[in-house]
């Protein structure tokens, strides 16, 4: 009888032998398209919150720091290739609440955020607390978040139309005939162009390895219910739904517990540096449980092995990669963060649509979130989320009570 894909990788041994050069490129890659789409998104939260260098170079040195160790323990330990990274939904909120919210109440939240998830790791009850929010009102969520990323990229080509315009255009030819290294590529463009313009400063750029800051946390119930609660539900619907499925469609019947409690026992060690939550990834894990990793499921937990090694680099060398992205022209920081979000924003607007039963519940939810509101000092994301489910609770309990007739 066949094994199943959790039986063979459990099972298989671990060697040298299993190391092989497609493992360590899937591991590389994965880290770079990290690195090149949601870390913009990370720096352009740095500069809502007025961060200087410093203060972002440790919060890079913190969510790669964080995704290297948990990445290596859970890909040695389970034998899966087991991609971890920082929330990057969850780095959405935060340009929102910047400078409004304080720095010190941002690193509270996160270990809030974290000794939420390492509970519903440990009683087991993901399943079932995910099963309380309908997928159409956490897809309508998780599209208000992502879509001023989205409307940036384009209201970009006001300032540097030549840079905007080339960037959109060349994401559109790297989706058609490169969609996998599209991210990648468009980084590539972007830069390429900015220099043609004398747009970007790399004079300043040099090798830097980073001393990471303690920042001490505090806590309100604005930061709370703005911050922890939604980063909370994000990190869940966002980040383990999709990447426990990108998980079990490659054949890794991997269990839920040990991934969430090593995440967010690392997330509470991380945040006092400004690291957010770490947890699964979902975008880049594909690239590292494929075929093109390796051809036998067995050998690919070397990919997540590789991919923490990186991390675990670029989180020593987070002050350069900070001068790069100071070197570069804020359009096209904005427009790759904008351009690299296209893909989860249309499949959570596919997720509205979809929510056949409960869509107008689903758009309230969207509409509320994307609303940017503010209401005794809480976030747009926490009245979505409440706003939603009250207009899913009315209005699909009546119908669900008149087809009960």
């Amino acid at each position: 009888m066949p094994e199943t894909g959790r039986t063979e990788t459990v099972h298989a041994g671990r060697s040298w032998s299993d190391w092989s050069v497609s493992s360590v490129t899937a591991g590389f890659l994965a880290v770079l398209v990290s690195f090149t789409g949601p870390l913009a998104i990370f720096y352009q939260a740095a500069q809502a919150a007025n961060a200087d260098s410093a203060t972002f170079a440790s919060w890079v040195w913190g969510i790669s720091i964080g995704a290297a160790v948990s990445g290596i323990v859970l890909s040695w330990m389970l034998r899966a290739p087991i991609i971890t990274a920082w929330s990057a939904p969850g780095t959405a909120l935060l340009i929102a609440l910047f400078p409004g919210l304080s720095l010190n109440e941002a690193v509270g939240a996160y270990l809030t955020a974290a000794a939420i998830l390492l509970v519903i790791g440990l009683s087991g009850s993901f399943d079932r607390l995910m099963a309380l929010v309908p997928k159409g009102v956490a897809s309508g969520m998780m599209a208000g978040i992502l879509l001023p990323f989205g409307l940036n990229a384009f209201r970009a080509t006001a300032t540097l139309p030549l840079l905007a315009c080339g960037m959109i255009l060349a994401y559109l030819v790297f989706r058609r005939w490169a969609a996998r290294y599209s991210v990648l590529l468009l980084l590539v463009a972007g830069v390429v162009l900015a220099l043609a313009q004398g747009a970007t400063h790399f004079s300043g750029v040099a090798l830097q390895l980073v001393a990471p800051q303690f920042i001490r946390p505090a806590w309100s119930w604005a930061s709370t219910f703005s911050l922890a609660l939604p980063l909370v539900l994000v990190t869940l619907a966002g980040q383990y739904l999709p990447g426990m499925a990108v998980l079990k469609t490659s054949g890794y019947d991997t269990p839920v517990r040990p991934i969430m409690g090593i995440n967010s026992l690392v997330s509470l060690a991380v945040a006092v540096t400004g690291g957010i939550t770490i947890a699964i990834a979902a975008i880049t894990a594909a690239m590292c449980t494929g075929t093109d990793a390796h051809q036998d499921p067995r050998r690919r937990y070397v990919a997540g092995i590789a991919n923490g090694v990186f991390y675990l680099l670029a989180g020593l060398c987070g002050g350069s990669i900070v001068m790069l992205f100071a070197a570069l022209p804020k359009e096209l920081v904005i427009t790759l963060a904008g351009l690299a979000l296209l893909a989860p924003i249309a499949a959570n607007l596919g997720g509205i649509v979809a929510a056949e039963d409960h869509r107008e519940a689903a758009v309230v939810t969207f509409l509320t979130t994307a609303s940017d509101m503010r209401f005794l000092g809480l976030g747009s994301a926490f009245w979505g989320i409440v706003i939603g489910m009250l207009a899913y609770w009315i209005l699909h309990a009546r119908r669900s009570h008149k087809e009960s007739k």
